[in-house]
């Protein structure tokens, strides 16, 4: 939002989607996060970037990146996934961003649209499924 951060990716993403997880709705103040995912080893970041931690309920730790100086949330991170997940507000253009899933539908607000377009996961995805959770 302010600059002093920016990042730079040079692949496609992985998959973008929307997160409806209770630790998502806490650290956006919403119903969700819209972010993509792409490759960590693609993704250069100039600027000083802070971290804030949380166990994920896979009891893995979690890191969501800001910006120090004026708090936006840019980047999330597994520490055993080769992937980082990109906020989709925080694009210089996010008109492109296209979401393929809901995730940890099983934690989203009744008062949220689910867009019944979109693939609807329980939880977390395994790793390229493509098979839709009961919801």
């Amino acid at each position: 939002m302010c600059g002093a951060i920016r990042y730079e990716c040079s692949a496609d993403p992985i998959a973008m989607g929307l997160c409806h997880c209770r630790d998502c709705q806490r650290a956006t103040g919403s119903a969700f996060a819209a972010a993509l995912m792409v490759p960590r080893s693609t993704v250069t970041v100039t600027g000083d970037v802070k971290y804030y931690a949380v166990t994920g309920d896979s009891g893995n730790s979690i890191s969501r990146g800001f910006c120090a100086h004026c708090g936006s949330r840019l980047f999330g991170s597994r520490t055993e996934a080769d992937f980082i997940s990109i906020q989709a507000g925080s694009l210089d253009d996010p008109s492109w961003f296209k979401p393929q899933a809901d995730l940890y539908v099983s934690s989203a607000q009744p008062w949220d649209y689910l867009n019944p377009d979109l693939l609807k996961f329980a939880k977390f995805p395994p790793p390229n499924s493509a098979k839709a959770a009961d919801s």
